[in-house]
């Protein structure tokens, strides 16, 4: 597997690169956010590790832009700014897991392990979800509503499956902060509430029939019906 490397210290580079190809993964570098932006669009990569402060395109702007770009390979951000609000915009803008610095070598191998276990189906598993009309290919990431494709950024993604794996349950505010935030912390945002208002627009603003339904005092659940 390849790793993308985006981080302008050289030295900190060098060392992140030394210990992935010790762990058996193969690994570029880029210097700054552009060359970042230009090497994710152009490597076959199966993660990326994204320092925010780069020069010349900082590493939130990057996942942005590769984010509108449809590109759905996982992030983990590595970062310096570890304040609530700093974790909560860097998933926000596309991040998949977030890693204060400094940080453990053995930790940031587990957190690489867990983003490539996720993103990889394992042998057995359902490849496909369906909630009446509403349609999820697990491999190719496609989600189509009536044979029309809907087009989600990887949060709304992931928030989706997570609902549609557990249809016709009620899923509570901090299941949905465990399983898809990877919070186990309340960071007292409204960061749910935002991503449930997006997923509905996108699934059933256009449709008769709603699947996503609020549960008023408990969560939300995933099913046909009023």
């Amino acid at each position: 597997m390849k790793i993308l490397i985006v981080e302008d210290d050289s030295a900190a580079a060098a060392l992140l690169q030394q210990g992935l190809t010790g762990l058996g993964y193969t690994s570029e570098i880029a210097r700054d956010g552009l060359e970042g932006l230009e090497k994710a669009r152009a490597g076959n990569f199966s993660l990326w590790l994204v320092d925010i402060m780069l020069p010349r395109l900082d590493g939130l702007s990057m996942l942005r832009t590769l984010r509108g770009e449809g590109m759905q390979t996982p992030a983990l951000i590595l970062s310096a700014l570890g304040e609530v609000d700093e974790r909560v915009e860097g998933l926000r803008a596309g991040g998949d897991d977030y890693l204060v610095k400094p940080y453990a070598f053995s930790e940031l191998q587990a957190r690489i392990e867990a983003l490539l276990r996720r993103a990889r189906p394992t042998a057995g598993t359902e490849t496909e979800l369906e909630v009446a009309d509403l349609k999820v290919d697990l491999l190719t990431r496609k989600v189509t509503r009536s044979g029309q494709e809907i087009f989600l950024k990887p949060r709304e993604f992931r928030l989706l499956e997570y609902l549609m794996r557990n249809a016709g349950q009620v899923v509570t505010r901090t299941m949905l902060l465990e399983n898809v935030w990877d919070y186990y912390f309340d960071p007292q945002t409204n960061v749910v509430d935002v991503h449930i208002s997006r997923l509905r627009q996108q699934i059933d603003k256009h449709f008769p029939l709603p699947l996503l339904h609020t549960v008023r005092g408990e969560g939300y659940t995933m099913r046909p019906g009023e």
